[in-house]
């Protein structure tokens, strides 16, 4: 499996590239801006989008995603539980002074436990919520990693004062679906640099008191 991480937008989210070598299609993961560089990365790969992929519906992870929508076809996967975060994608753009996207479609609703294919390799789906009310974590055991969106980051976990956020439920979605994994797998952010559970278990500030409840 090849596996890029593509800054994209003004908010720098890390739009992920999965791709399986022996069929060539690949999984988008929040592809929130910066369409083209998008394509010229699966191009580079000789990759076509299977699925597309959300971790929650904040408009730097999910703005200009129907672009890359009606550019190939590909179905999308978001918790049903971001739907009025999607729908809210025109008071975002406020917030940030931006025009407002054309809201993508979503095909399918992804639930905790479901797996996600690429090749030979699965996706395990985990519900993540906290940052936002439908937010998940894509865990792929065969490569020791998890891509948690903007639950986990390196050193700093994700916001909670957006409508929808809760501190106390975010922590717990760390505690239960992150910290339970192993030491060295490795954690891929929404935003920054990759991280991986045992250093966050033992260097974020912000785990401490969650890591003493358990």
């Amino acid at each position: 499996m090849t596996h890029d991480v593509l800054p994209v937008g003004p908010l720098a989210c890390n739009c992920q590239i999965l791709g399986d070598e022996a069929s060539r299609r690949a999984l988008v993961i929040d592809p929130g801006d910066d369409i083209a560089d998008v394509e010229r990365a699966l191009s580079t790969r000789g990759l076509s989008v299977y699925k597309i992929l959300f971790t929650h519906a904040h408009i730097d992870h999910i703005g200009k995603a129907a672009e890359l929508k009606n550019a190939t076809g590909a179905p999308t996967y978001l918790h049903n539980l971001e739907l009025p975060v999607l729908d809210s994608l025109p008071q975002q753009a406020t917030w940030l002074g931006i025009p407002p996207p054309e809201k993508v479609r979503i095909d399918n609703f992804l639930e905790p436990g479901d797996s996600i294919d690429l090749g030979d390799i699965e996706l395990e789906v985990r519900f993540t919520p906290g940052h936002s009310p439908g937010s998940v974590s894509f865990y792929i055991p065969a490569e020791a990693k998890i891509i948690a969106g903007d639950t986990l980051f390196h050193d700093s976990i994700g916001r909670t004062d957006l409508p929808g956020g809760n501190a106390e439920v975010l922590l717990e979605s760390i505690r239960s679906q992150i910290l339970s994994l192993d030491d060295h797998i490795e954690v891929f952010p929404g935003h920054g640099p990759l991280t991986t559970v045992g250093r966050e278990r033992e260097h974020n500030f912000f785990l401490q008191s969650s890591i003493r409840s358990c």
